[in-house]
């Protein structure tokens, strides 16, 4: 593979571990109205879809309604506005970079890289997590969940990002934790390296198929 000209992370998972503030923001909602908490393992397995589809998931868990139907239903538009202002609230409190990440940044920057998050959460909540981790101004581009109208696997937002840049699929590596980071970079045709760390619901990271599986940051350089 030639060197790349440009970098795509997805963030929760990938850049930054976020999972025991989404656990918090998540039992807090569930607390309010009387519902069972839910595991953090739970949560991990959950993570991927953006934080909607989560809280989706959870409700769907503690009251034994079909997916379906909680998404039609009044307990999540009751939900949604709680569970965001306690992740507001959350966000940023029990996160923390995975290892290498600032210095593998600094480094492909250096060397005149563009840089690109690409991350199904939705944008309030990706511009905190971020600023608190003191990232938001290492990347060219943030494309969050509700930055299109279609989020990941669709590849609107790398093909975008690489129109803008006026470079190729193969001048691009792809960079992420899950089956869902995968499926866009091979439906942008972008190269794809996957970290075992991370959230891919469960599952190993080796089914996936990635171009590679890299242990951590430092692989990048």
């Amino acid at each position: 593979m030639p060197t790349p000209q440009a970098y795509f992370f997805d963030l929760d998972g990938t850049l930054v571990e976020t999972a025991p503030e989404i656990a918090d923001a998540v039992n807090d909602t569930l607390r309010y109205f009387d519902w069972p908490e839910v595991s953090q393992q739970q949560v991990n397995d959950w993570i991927g879809h953006g934080t909607k589809e989560l809280l989706i998931q959870a409700l769907a868990s503690v009251t034994q309604t079909p997916v379906a139907a909680v998404r039609q239903g009044a307990d999540l538009k009751q939900a949604l506005p709680i569970f965001d202002r306690y992740y507001q609230a959350r966000c940023g409190t029990r996160s923390n970079l995975y290892p290498q990440v600032r210095e593998v940044l600094a480094a492909l920057r250096g060397r005149g890289c563009k840089l690109a998050v690409v991350t199904n959460k939705e944008g309030r909540y990706t511009d905190t997590v971020l600023r608190v981790h003191g990232l938001h101004e290492a990347f060219d581009v943030v494309v969050s969940g509700d930055s299109f109208p279609v989020k990941k696997p669709d590849p609107t937002s790398v093909v975008d990002c690489l129109k803008r840049w006026d470079l190729k699929a193969t001048q691009a590596l792809f960079v992420g934790d899950s089956s869902i980071d995968a499926a866009t970079a091979r439906n942008a045709g972008v190269p794809v390296w996957l970290l075992p760390y991370g959230y891919n619901m469960g599952e190993s990271v080796h089914a996936c198929a990635p171009d590679r599986v890299i242990e951590d940051f430092s692989a990048l350089l």
